[in-house]
């Protein structure tokens, strides 16, 4: 069967087509602002149509200018309709039921006095794989128009005011070099003669000149060629001109970008650089993180000298009194005073000698121990028992005298 083709050129060249290969030239065409190149045609889609004119002299000599254009309706619907059955089954039209003393009532009428030549590019065919159907693409090898064996009838419905034009496409046996891809292929009319034998509807009759026309394909001199085509054509929807383009050949399929992308390897572009550049290698994650420990252990080990460092408790808070020690503010002339009233705000307390902690020596006087307040002031904490080395170090420290004293820290790192 057909259920699908393509005629997808301008009108233009739909008249110098049927003008210089079949020898048809067409003084009219009805309903040509009707019809728009499509390249998926489907059933009950409007598309033109070659036939004589129904009023036309039946003169030999005026008959092969009497051919108009006709956009009708493909599906035909009988003449005898009120209304418009879509469940009739009448796009293709089999070359077996319009042998002479054959066929139904539908073909019986129409098929001596109303037959016409479809105009297309090409048809469509599925090829069926297992549960895939695959859409092919047959067209002449030249490139040029083909022309389809047809009938077409005309009804005017209940409620319509204008004729519905409607018609068929006859179908026979497959050619032997097409049988692979289907039982069944449209009747083409390859040459004038057929073609003008075919419109030839003067007698109103049936012949058996008519039945070997739409014998299977076998015009050597006008080769048919066949290829696949993309599955998109399947939907009625779609519209492309690529429908029509062999899938290897197509600038938007898979194949074709496979090939650009083995052409871009096999030549490199001319502007690409001779040499390229070696990128650096990136250090690994690891040895980053390693680095930079390293890094910080650096930082902190690079105090190495200590002797110039104060080690501070608590520097927000400053204490006025240290064990053993009195406070006094710093002088210019660095001399030690025992003015306990003054401001102290701006001196440190460290900790105290015996700790073995470095302190500031400005700011800083020994006080004697006094018996008395040690004993009297039970809100002070007693000190723990010393041991007798650290007693008596601690006895001698304080026996010195305040200038002694203040030249030993002078000299303490």
């Amino acid at each position: 069967m057909c259920g699908r083709y393509a005629l997808g050129r301008p009108h233009a060249a739909i008249y110098r087509g049927l003008r210089g290969r079949y020898n048809a030239p067409v003084i009219e065409w009805v309903g040509e602002d009707r019809f728009q190149p499509r390249f998926n045609i489907a059933p009950r889609s409007q598309a033109p149509v070659l036939r004589r004119r129904e009023s036309a002299p039946q003169d030999d000599s005026e008959r092969s200018i009497e051919l108009v254009l006709h956009t009708m309706r493909w599906g035909l619907v009988p003449h005898w309709s009120k209304h418009d059955d879509q469940n009739l089954k009448t796009i293709n039209a089999r070359a077996e039921n319009l042998i002479e003393g054959g066929g139904t009532r539908m073909w019986n009428s129409i098929k001596g006095k109303k037959r016409c030549a479809i105009v297309c590019d090409g048809y469509y065919e599925w090829l069926v794989k297992g549960r895939e159907r695959l859409p092919h693409f047959t067209k002449l090898e030249s490139g040029e128009l083909i022309l389809l064996a047809g009938l077409y009838d005309s009804v005017l419905l209940e409620g319509q005011t204008q004729p519905l034009w409607t018609y068929t496409i006859v179908t026979t046996n497959a050619c032997k070099s097409f049988a692979w891809l289907h039982d069944r292929q449209p009747a083409i009319l390859s040459t004038p003669a057929a073609l003008h034998a075919w419109l030839d509807t003067s007698s109103h009759k049936w012949s058996s000149q008519l039945s070997r026309l739409l014998d299977p394909y076998a015009d050597d001199q006008h080769p048919l060629t066949c290829y696949q085509v993309p599955k998109e054509v399947g939907k009625t929807g779609n519209e492309s001109a690529t429908f029509v383009e062999p899938i290897k050949e197509r600038k938007d399929g898979i194949q074709a970008m496979f090939a650009r992308q083995q052409s871009r390897v096999s030549s490199p572009s001319p502007y690409a650089s001779p040499e390229k550049r070696k990128r650096e290698p990136t250090p690994d994650i690891t040895e980053q993180k390693s680095i930079s420990k390293k890094a910080k252990i650096q930082k902190v080990n690079a105090w190495e000298d200590v002797s110039e460092i104060d080690y501070v408790d608590d520097p927000v808070k400053p204490i006025k009194q240290a064990q053993g020690c009195e406070i006094t503010p710093k002088t210019d002339n660095s001399a030690m005073k025992t003015n306990t009233s003054e401001n102290d705000t701006d001196v440190e307390i460290i900790d105290a000698p015996s700790r073995g902690t470095a302190i500031s020596t400005s700011g800083f006087r020994p006080k004697e121990p006094s018996v008395s307040s040690a004993t009297s002031s039970p809100s002070k904490r007693s000190r723990p028992a010393e041991k007798p080395s650290q007693a008596s170090s601690r006895k001698t420290l304080n026996a010195e005298s305040p200038g002694k004293i203040t030249s030993y820290f002078a000299k303490a790192p």
